[in-house]
C-alpha cells in the first residue's frame, strides 16, 4: 500500500513540474495574472483613453465570475463613432461588469479580453462595448507588460496571438 502512495505522490509531483495546465504553476498563474493586469487600471499611463490601432477581427476572451472561469473568444468590430465593439462567443457571460482590453506594452499586441463580473472602473473612459446575449457591458482598455502576467506555459488567455502589424 505504502508503494502505491509513493508512486501516485512521485507521479503528482512530475506532473506538477512539466507546466501543465493543471500545474500548481499554472493555477497560481491564472488566479494572479488577472488580478496584476486589473491592478494595471490604477496607473493612469497604462489606461488606454482611445481605442488602440490594428486590432484583430477575433480575440481569446476570459470570463471571470464569482465562482468560475470561461475562456471564450470575441469578435470585433467598430461602430459608427470609431469605438470597439465586441460580440462574445461561449458560456458564462456576466449580467453586470465590465470587459478589459489587455494591450501589451512592448509590442502593442492586443492580447485579448477579460470579463469581469465586477464593479466598472472609476474615472477611466470606455473605449467600446462587449455584448455577451442580451447583455452590453462597457470596454476599458489597459496596457501591461505581458511577459510579467501570463506565463507562456499556461497563458491566461490561450495561446499566443500572431504578431499584429503597427498601424
Amino acid at each position: 500500500m505504502m508503494n502505491y502512495r509513493l508512486l501516485a505522490l512521485t507521479l503528482a509531483v512530475a506532473a506538477c513540474g512539466r507546466g501543465s495546465g493543471g500545474s500548481p504553476t499554472c493555477g497560481i498563474a491564472f488566479l494572479a495574472g488577472p488580478s496584476l493586469i486589473t491592478q494595471q487600471l490604477g496607473n493612469a499611463r497604462a489606461v488606454l483613453t482611445d481605442p488602440p490601432r490594428g486590432v484583430p477581427d477575433s480575440l481569446p476572451a476570459l470570463v471571470i465570475l464569482q465562482k468560475t472561469r470561461d475562456i471564450g473568444a470575441v469578435l470585433v468590430g467598430r461602430d459608427g463613432e470609431g469605438r470597439i465593439s465586441m460580440q462574445y462567443r461561449g458560456s458564462g457571460f456576466p449580467q453586470h461588469g465590465y470587459g478589459l482590453l489587455v494591450v501589451d506594452d512592448t509590442s502593442q499586441r492586443t492580447m485579448g479580453v477579460l470579463t469581469l463580473d465586477t464593479e466598472e472602473p472609476q474615472g477611466h473612459p470606455a473605449i467600446g462595448t462587449i455584448i455577451g446575449g442580451t447583455v452590453a457591458l462597457n470596454l476599458y482598455g489597459v496596457r501591461v507588460d505581458w511577459a510579467s502576467v501570463s506565463n507562456p506555459r499556461c497563458p491566461i488567455l490561450g495561446a499566443a496571438t500572431p504578431p499584429q502589424p503597427r498601424s
